[in-house]
């Protein structure tokens, strides 16, 4: 990619990587001129989001603290990490699930 469609795109990226409300902002900001970079972070973001939401729901009938911590580390590591490469302009893909949603929500 190059360097004007990356700084295009960078704030659409960013934003992408807010838990649930974030993914739709960024959804919209990109809905008339699609920028591939910031394309490839909301796929990220958008999986991540699905992804706390499954878990959160899937956790909740365990009333154990360590299994709600456990999961709230592992999203919000991926997070973050989403969120510096968006920062430093790279399309690297999220560790362990990355792949697999890049391929699920192609059409974004």
């Amino acid at each position: 990619m190059d360097k004007k469609t990356i700084d295009e795109g960078k704030k659409i990226a960013i934003t992408s990587y807010i838990l649930i409300i974030g993914v739709l902002i960024a959804l919209s900001m990109n809905s008339e001129n699609k920028n591939k970079f910031a394309s490839f972070h909301i796929r990220q973001g958008l999986g991540l989001t699905v992804t706390f939401i499954i878990l959160g729901v899937s956790i909740s009938f365990f009333e154990s603290i360590y299994i709600a911590a456990s999961m709230w580390v592992f999203i919000s590591v991926l997070s973050l990490y989403g969120l510096f490469c968006a920062a430093l302009g790279k399309t690297t893909m999220i560790p362990l699930l990355g792949p697999f949603y890049q391929k699920i929500f192609t059409s974004l």
